[in-house]
């Protein structure tokens, strides 16, 4: 399969180039947004035909009754004759089909076991192969060779958590799996809910990480199940991934997903008013954009669907802030830069996307009142992002006023709070941690942690450390 080559440009933007590409053949490639959509040659990307093939088909919209029956009986109206009949009722047909794809993804808990498993298979298919085939036509590097090799090497070792880990997911009955929030791809969520019913329950939402590449929403699954045991509801929310969308999507992506939650989780028995934001990694960086574009939205007076001063608190773990003291990390890490700059829109976008950045502008000063205490979480041992990272965000925010607080595990890298220490049972240091600032000021909850049973050892101790020295991340 020959690639096309495309010039990268926004299409938000009307330019010349648009007319031309009216005449492109259906199987053109993929367009990815520049921030700069002026400048449309500036920047040229090889792209697989299938991707845009792909992407065509996920990201057609759903079709509503109502639009859907006035639409072709406009049609049936303004013809005549037996072919335009035949016509109507094939359309009407289709759109009714489409309705009935949105009812059954709304109407979750009456879908089979089958198609839920088979909607979450394919989901996770599309992004792998959407990050594969980006990485083949970009350049895959020796870095990425040994990392791969790495990283099989690391899941080895793991699998007999994740197998575990797994089935709990797939066959749990106090996980609501693939929630709608919002009409893009990949905008679903995944809810764990505590077994005890009675009365209502904090809430975090979370982001995960993944790259920026290759997130998905069953990624905090063991998080989930930890938070839900200690009557915590966790709400997992998905999103687009590169290349299926860029940073901006990214962040408009949980930012949807966080409004969904404080305007629908009463229902599920969450309490609107202990509500936590929280992101892993990439998953933070993502979270903390869209908390602070939230509060630049409201000090400006624009009108939204939910308010950061709902939020409680905001957890940041292995997070990075500062995109200009990072891209060069990343690229030597193996996230080379033409990639990365693709994913945050462009260079010059780097300080729109760096929130240590941004909250030092002195026109965001009122947003940066609003925004709620922020604690961020850092190994001292982690290659991918440096613990650096949140310890200068920490005192960047806490020099503007803001409650702030970075807490650092010795010896920690970017995986061991998130998967070996979970996966090791016990105590968990950032866990206890975590779920003692939840249920601070809860004299009951907390009584209840302080004699909660240590979890259970999910993967032997020596294959976990053994998934320490060998891990890529």
């Amino acid at each position: 399969m020959q690639p096309h080559i495309l010039p990268v440009s926004n299409p938000n933007t009307q330019s010349s180039s648009s007319s031309t590409m009216k005449t492109a053949p259906a199987s053109a490639a993929m367009l990815i947004r520049s921030e700069n959509g002026s400048d449309t040659a500036a920047m040229r990307i090889f792209m697989p035909v299938s991707i845009e093939e792909d992407k065509k088909n996920e990201t057609k919209p759903f079709i509503t009754r109502t639009s859907s029956y006035t639409d072709a009986a406009a049609s049936a109206a303004g013809g005549g004759g037996g072919g335009n009949s035949n016509s109507y009722q094939q359309k009407r047909r289709r759109r009714v089909a489409s309705d009935n794809s949105l009812l059954s993804l709304t109407n979750g808990p009456q879908n089979s076991l089958r198609d839920e498993v088979g909607r979450d298979a394919s989901d996770t298919y599309v992004v792998t192969r959407l990050s594969f085939e980006l990485l083949r036509y970009l350049g895959v590097g020796y870095r990425w060779i040994t990392r791969f090799i790495a990283l099989g090497c690391y899941s080895f070792l793991l699998f007999p958590g994740f197998l575990q880990v797994g089935y709990h997911y797939f066959f749990s009955k106090q996980i609501r799996r693939g929630i709608v929030y919002g009409d893009q791809p990949r905008n679903r969520l995944d809810l764990y809910l505590p077994q005890n019913s009675e009365g209502l329950k904090p809430v975090v939402a979370f982001i995960t990480g993944g790259a920026w590449i290759i997130g998905y929403k069953a990624w905090g699954s063991l998080l989930g199940q930890q938070l839900a045991e200690r009557d915590v509801i966790v709400a997992c929310i998905d999103y687009r991934n590169f290349p299926q969308g860029t940073i901006s999507d990214m962040v408009k992506d949980a930012a949807q997903g966080i409004s969904f939650v404080c305007n629908n989780i009463a229902e599920y028995g969450g309490d609107p008013n202990r509500i936590y934001v929280m992101g892993q990694s990439a998953g933070a960086h993502i979270a903390a954009c869209a908390l602070l574009d939230q509060a630049i939205k409201e000090a400006g007076g624009q009108k939204t669907s939910w308010s950061v001063t709902r939020i409680k608190a905001y957890f940041g773990l292995s997070g990075g802030y500062n995109f200009y003291n990072l891209v060069d990390h990343f690229h030597s890490r193996g996230l080379y830069r033409r990639i990365f700059l693709s994913i945050m829109e462009g260079e010059e976008s780097l300080r729109k996307y760096s929130p240590e950045v941004l909250v030092q502008d002195p026109n965001n000063r009122a947003a940066v009142s609003l925004l709620p205490p922020i604690i961020l979480f850092h190994g001292t041992a982690d290659y991918s992002i440096p613990s650096d990272a949140s310890k200068s965000f920490a005192e960047t925010l806490r020099s503007l006023g803001v409650q702030a607080e970075s807490i650092l595990y010795e010896g920690k890298t970017h995986t061991d709070l998130f998967l070996q220490d979970p996966m090791r049972g016990g105590i968990d240091d950032m866990f206890q941690d975590l779920i003692a600032m939840i249920h601070a000021g809860d004299s009951e909850a907390l009584a209840k942690d302080s004699t909660a049973p240590p979890r259970k050892r999910l993967v032997p101790e020596f294959m976990l450390k053994l998934a320490h020295r060998v891990s890529p991340f």
